[in-house]
């Protein structure tokens, strides 16, 4: 059972400069978040429209190395492809020996691309919501959860710290929790998402498509019933907020008999044996290297992917009803 979390002391801040690398998402909100907590923080990034953004909005920008130096702590907020090659050249040499490293995504450090040095607290902080959700629900007073890791705790008092910068970010607020977690088991439960159920939805809606106006029903209609109406998102959001099965309370009695007798058939024991895999494959770093080939190849499957993902009929029938839903006429 993991522990949970409703408070922080932001004291422990008060007196110490943050550092955000990265002002994409997850970086402009948090930057946001922490600055209206009452802390103190400066922007590392590169000269672009992100840094661009961060000064329009009232921050302090620097180059990489420049934030890293003089901050106490830093909080990395960039991609993590590109992650590890930063760390290495544009923060590692300016770390000081009591320095606070905060990842939001345990990807590098669960896989060993990125190493920190001795002497440093080694911290994760990974919201389970979009950046504009974290500043959303900030400014709603509301707050969020996100889970948090220990990976090196040379201060003893690096959970403290979690604690703290969660607060800062507005996880404490009402409804917000931190879940004690780690840097592997975010890792996991992340690229296990994504590889299982996030994945085959896309390509089941897909298909679903296809079968449909196989057999004569317009692709209009298809798509709204699939996904485009919007119903989709409505259950999502009821199912967080009623359960899994409760939810379907809100539905007919025909739509509750319909899915408790079919839906059981999609999960075979084949379906059952590839999720157990897809755990092993990712324990196992079978994705992490093959994802780190596939980068530095230049995305050669990735970008082929995409090429065919524009020549599916569902997603040209996409365009136009997103035209007609729009209230632009089509033709």
């Amino acid at each position: 059972m993991a522990r949970l979390f409703f408070e922080g002391n932001l004291e422990l801040l008060k007196n110490k400069t943050i550092g955000i690398i990265g002002y994409g998402n997850q970086g402009r909100s948090q930057a946001l978040n922490l600055r209206d907590s009452g802390l103190d923080v400066i922007i590392g990034n590169v000269r672009d429209t992100y840094a661009d953004l961060a000064e329009k909005d009232g921050f302090k920008v620097r180059s990489i190395p420049e934030a890293v130096k003089e901050s106490d702590f830093s909080s990395i907020l960039i991609p993590d492809e590109v992650a590890p090659d930063v760390f290495k050249s544009h923060i590692l040499p300016y770390l000081k020996k009591d320095h606070v490293i905060l990842f939001s995504s345990g990807y590098n450090i669960a896989f060993n691309f990125i190493d920190p040095p001795a002497g440093t607290d080694v911290i994760m902080v990974a919201p389970r919501m979009i950046g504009e959700g974290v500043r959303k629900r900030y400014e709603e007073n509301m707050g969020f959860p996100v889970l948090i890791g220990v990976k090196q705790d040379s201060s003893g008092k690096a959970l403290d710290y979690a604690l703290s910068y969660s607060k800062g970010i507005g996880v404490m607020k009402k409804g917000g929790v931190a879940v004690e977690s780690s840097f592997e088991e975010e890792a996991l439960v992340d690229l296990f998402s994504e590889h299982t159920w996030a994945g085959s939805m896309l390509f089941l809606f897909k298909e679903c498509f296809d079968a449909l106006v196989e057999e004569g029903v317009s692709p209009e209609v298809a798509l709204l019933e699939l996904y485009m109406s919007g119903e989709v998102a409505e259950i999502a959001q009821r199912i967080a907020d009623m359960g899994l099965f409760d939810q379907l309370k809100l539905h007919s009695t025909t739509s509750q008999y319909g899915q408790f007798v079919y839906g059981p058939k999609y999960m075979t024991d084949e379906i059952k044996k590839m999720l157990r895999q897809a755990i092993q494959e990712i324990k196992d770093g079978e994705f992490a290297k093959d994802w780190t080939l596939e980068r530095i190849a230049g995305y050669p499957r990735l970008n082929s992917m995409w090429k065919n993902v524009k020549e599916y009929r569902i997603t040209k029938e996409e365009e136009k009803m997103r035209k007609i839903l729009k209230g632009e006429k089509e033709g």
